[in-house]
């Protein structure tokens, strides 16, 4: 039947099922994929039930690790996979001493190398100490004979001020 300009969408028609499908467990709904992954997994169960009947000594003794996605239908071997050690307390050994990356070697290399620099610049034994002690000593002179030069000019200036009232 036409209904015009504007066409229905297909999720506004809903099938309901009657009391009679429901009692014979038979509808027209599609089933769900949770539905259809259950009814595989029974299927599965009953066919490795039947297996181990058949192999029941051999297979009640191994068991089987349930395994994720398509693991355990596909078996490969990654040679690039590493595989997690779990290590115990009681199995580590505390004298053992581990061996540095190269970067952290080359990091207290470093710090122990500006350390002894620091030492030695205390003592003014490296170049540059030596030349801030050069500078110093001349800042030193240098305001030793300013202030000096400062006193003259006081002593002068009260002389002058003596002489003037005299």
């Amino acid at each position: 039947m036409g209904r015009g300009k504007f066409k229905s969408k297909p999720t506004g028609r809903r099938q309901f099922s009657t009391p009679e499908d429901m009692a014979a467990g038979t509808s027209s709904r599609p089933k769900t994929f949770r539905q259809k992954e259950a009814e595989h997994e029974e299927e599965s169960e009953q066919e490795s039930e039947e297996v181990s009947e058949n192999e029941s000594g051999e297979e009640s003794e191994g068991e089987t690790k349930k395994t994720k996605g398509t693991q355990g239908i596909i078996e490969i071997e990654n040679p690039n996979l590493v595989k997690q050690k779990n290590v115990k307390a009681r199995d580590i050994d505390i004298g053992k001493t581990t061996e540095l990356s190269r970067r952290e070697r080359e990091e207290l290399e470093k710090q122990r190398a500006h350390e002894r620099y620091m030492r030695l610049q205390e003592q003014g034994k490296t170049e540059q100490a030596r030349k801030d002690l050069e500078r110093l000593a001349l800042i030193r002179q240098q305001r030793a004979e300013a202030a000096k030069k400062r006193e003259e000019e006081k002593a002068a200036k009260e002389q002058k001020k003596a002489e003037a009232r005299k």
